[in-house]
């Protein structure tokens, strides 16, 4: 049985040629959609593996521009739907309508912004619908219905939900109030993605049974660097990886 899986990486980590590799591989290892992040200097819910990479990322000369680009190049081989990913600060320094509007350009489905939250995003819902682009918010356990409501107005066709506080990459136990948070987000007419540590087939084979897509970032930046260690195929890791979770 093939699992839905949101396979999480960064763009420029550890470099460019490196990153196209284990987009090619994650997409090919059966990803239903890639969220890619375009890294930033000052995160506000990454863990210590997803911060690390993203630093080194920055280090070797990762732009906004080049993160463009490579998602452009990106759409010419795959067909696996891209979400780009990153924080607030770039995107309102470059314009939030202008973010958008290249994110479409370069073939995204859409983005996801956590820290641009319905109600204080700049416009961003609205621009987003207007360009076509699935906008994803994100919401939190402690998310109240009132809240959720307000969020599903703007008409997300995706809800990102964190299952539990924190930040990524450490352990997350599917808990009966996690289970309960996921049941009541799927009361309504959207499609959830569920995140925050996971890293375990068991885990998203509980997701699953209950309609959510598993997104998955961490673990696929661990194994990668375990690759470059070793000298491995990373396009033929990386497919392996997501296999053994699908």
């Amino acid at each position: 049985m093939n699992y839905s899986i949101m396979s999480h990486m960064i763009a420029s980590y550890p470099d460019e040629r490196t990153a196209m590799q284990v987009a090619k591989g994650l997409s090919r290892g059966g990803a239903s959609y890639l969220e890619i992040q375009f890294p930033f200097s000052d995160p506000t819910a990454d863990g210590p593996v997803i911060q690390e990479a993203c630093t080194k990322a920055i280090e070797n000369g990762f732009t906004l521009d080049r993160g463009f680009t490579f998602i452009t190049e990106l759409m010419k081989i795959i067909d696996t739907p891209v979400y780009i990913m990153t924080y607030a600060a770039p995107v309102v320094y470059i314009g939030v309508a202008e973010y958008l509007r290249r994110a479409k350009a370069s073939g995204a489905a859409g983005c996801i912004i956590p820290d641009l939250p319905v109600g204080s995003d700049e416009g961003m819902y609205q621009i987003s619908s207007e360009l076509g682009l699935d906008c994803v918010p994100v919401i939190a356990p402690n998310t109240s219905i009132a809240r959720l409501q307000e969020i599903l107005n703007v008409g997300p066709k995706h809800i990102y939900a964190a299952l539990r506080a924190g930040i990524t990459g450490t352990k997350t136990e599917l808990t009966e109030d996690s289970l309960s948070f996921l049941a009541e987000v799927l009361k309504y007419e959207v499609k959830v993605l569920g995140g925050f540590g996971i890293r375990t087939r068991e885990q998203v084979s509980a997701l699953d049974e209950r309609g959510v897509a598993s997104v998955i970032g961490s673990y696929f930046v661990e194994r990668l660097e375990s690759l470059i260690e070793t000298d491995a195929d990373i396009e033929q890791g990386m497919s392996d990886a997501i296999s053994s979770l699908v």
